[in-house]
């Protein structure tokens, strides 16, 4: 195969910072810590004033936040341009920013590819999951599954839900202001803690509302940043031709690789059709992103925000892949400025905006943002399913003001849980992979859940409790295997398997470059190598199998025997449609 990405993440990386150390090819000179200027921090503390301030105004305008329906979703009144502006910004988080130019950089525009999958992977959701979800007046995706199957398959699937958004929204927390310390010195507990505390403000008191309209301001924000650093570091390098000369020259503009091995790290297959899956679990049964659908004023705006996500999503990637090819354009192959890991963008943005003050910290304010958008879904969506999954059905009689006051409490007690996430992942070193390996390892199994109870009328309860086990059980057998494989086998792994699914272009986050002879590799060597690209499609297939094969064996669920109580019939009367036959309770 070549080379292939080994992710691991440092809590600190200073001694690669020696002001006196050249690089291998004298490109860069030499790598010295970036410092902010005044303007810098007055900008990116204008960014974290604006967030609040947009959910100050929401907690004391219109409804004022007294509803669980205003909190939890938006009173259903969004129309779809935010919503659309929030579904990209939700899961286009800082740890993504860094990634994707970093990934370019280092092995080309393969990774370009991955645009292919965009339009089946929106198009599916909007016509297949949104519907369902959107006619049945759900809040919580989740929902669905005691609807289908029963309450044992609803606590499971929120669970799941709960484990991986918990464990996940720490590090996206730690990732970005570990970076931002390692390449400028900025305190990194005080931006870990500007962030969460900020973020948590607005999310406890201005609810889904504010937290869809900060994702609006900060994916603006998330744009101009990357469009300037492009702009200056492209004039910079002598303009976009010299930047695609010496690109092509360099060998990072890549074609179309039809090479079927799955064990490949990326290819026109593990990307264009690896990639759907993906965006299936993160666009199609993610509680972030159906929570936003639910909260459009009709149905209609609910699809149409699908469409419109697809060429800003686009435009991202090109975004990042430019800001890689600049990069390379800048560096060259410098071995230097490959172990900066995950500061590589950072140091990149510093260097290029030195003599431009306020434009470090306009990106800066765009990384953050990012982050920003991220652990406020986060949060709304886990005080969503934790009040309607796991308290709500304990407490039938609950008035809606103490509902509503629970639900602010459950966000801010999920704020601090953020807070003490950062602290532990800055404990773990580089066991973070393992980390962002959760998000990728728990998502296909969430999407193979939501499969079988939509696509196959007989599958049963039973049948989907141990496919869910038995997805989550391969998934993190398959991921913790391959993460131990790499930490003490002689022999190098092929590919970096099981990144997070609700970021999926980190595949460069910090590298490290190894080499390994595919054909050598078989049987659970090569189990263990399967791009991690493959994970969504595996595990969610591993799901839907062996939940119908449970199915079958312990008797199939029909239309005359529900599991649904009779008012949920009611709610469960489903529709056909072209292609898909939905589960019907008549």
């Amino acid at each position: 195969m070549g080379e292939s990405l080994f992710v691991t993440l440092r809590p600190t990386l200073p001694t690669a910072f020696n002001p006196q150390t050249s690089t291998s090819n004298g490109i860069m000179g030499e790598v010295v810590q970036m410092h902010f200027s005044t303007v810098d921090y007055v900008i990116f503390t204008l960014l974290l004033v604006a967030s609040a301030g947009i959910g100050l105004f929401h907690a004391f305008s219109g409804g004022r936040q007294r509803t669980t329906q205003e909190f939890l979703m938006a009173d259903r009144s969004m129309s779809c341009l935010p919503v659309s502006l929030s579904l990209l910004a939700t899961f286009q988080s800082a740890v993504a920013i860094l990634g994707a130019p970093s990934e370019v950089y280092t092995f080309g525009t393969q990774y370009w590819f991955l645009g292919c999958s965009y339009f089946l992977g929106l198009l599916i959701p909007a016509h297949v999951f949104i519907p369902v979800f959107y006619r049945l007046r759900l809040s919580s995706a989740y929902e669905y599954l005691e609807l289908r199957f029963n309450k044992t398959v609803r606590i499971c699937g929120t669970v799941t839900f709960i484990f991986q958004m918990v464990i996940y929204m720490g590090v996206v927390l730690y990732a970005p202001a570990l970076a931002l310390n390692a390449v400028t010195g900025f305190d990194l507990w005080g931006a870990v803690l500007a962030m969460g505390l900020v973020c948590t403000l607005y999310t406890a008191l201005g609810g889904l509302k504010a937290v869809i309209w900060t994702d609006v301001f900060q994916t603006v924000v998330m744009f101009v940043g990357q469009l300037a650093v492009i702009v200056v570091g492209a004039s910079q390098a002598g303009g976009i031709a010299e930047v695609w000369s010496k690109a092509m020259n360099g060998s990072r503009i890549a074609g179309l690789d039809l090479n079927p091995n799955p064990l490949e790290r990326h290819t026109f297959w593990t990307l264009g059709v690896g990639g759907v899956f993906l965006m299936l679990a993160l666009y199609g049964v993610n509680q972030a992103q159906v929570q936003r659908y639910l909260s459009s004023r009709t149905e209609k705006q609910a699809i149409m925000s699908c469409y419109v996500v697809f060429p800003c999503q686009q435009i991202v990637l090109c975004l990042g892949c430019l800001m890689g090819l600049v990069m390379f354009a800048r560096y060259g192959e410098d071995k230097m400025f490959v172990i900066l890991g995950l500061g590589m963008v950072l140091y990149f943005v510093m260097d290029v905006f030195k003599y431009l003050p306020g434009l470090a910290g306009l990106f800066v304010a765009c990384l953050f943002s990012g982050a920003l958008s991220t652990i406020s879904s986060a949060f709304n969506s886990l005080a969503t399913v934790t009040m309607e999954d796991l308290i709500k059905p304990h407490c039938p009689n609950m008035t809606e003001t103490k509902a509503t006051l629970l639900s602010k409490g459950l966000a801010l007690a999920y704020g601090l849980v953020c807070l003490a996430m950062a602290y532990l992942a800055s404990l773990m070193g580089s066991v973070l992979q393992a980390a962002f390996s959760i998000f990728g390892m728990v998502g296909g199994p969430l999407l193979g859940l939501f499969c079988l109870g939509m696509f196959f009328p007989w599958a049963n309860s039973i049948g989907a409790v141990v496919g869910l086990v038995t997805g989550l059980v391969m998934a993190f057998w398959i991921g913790i295997g391959s993460f131990v494989m790499r930490m003490s086998g002689p022999v190098p792994p092929v590919n970096v398997t099981a990144l997070p699914q609700l970021d999926n272009m980190t595949t460069a986050v910090m590298t490290t470059l190894v080499s390994a002879n595919t054909a050598k590799l078989t049987g659970v060597e090569a189990l263990y190598s399967l791009s991690y690209m493959w994970y969504s499609a595996h595990n969610s297939t591993t799901v839907v199998v062996v939940g119908l094969i449970v199915s079958l064996l312990t008797g199939t669920q029909t239309a005359s025997q529900p599991s649904a109580s009779l008012q949920q019939r009611n709610h469960l009367n489903l529709h056909h449609t072209q292609n898909c036959e939905y589960y019907i309770l008549q």
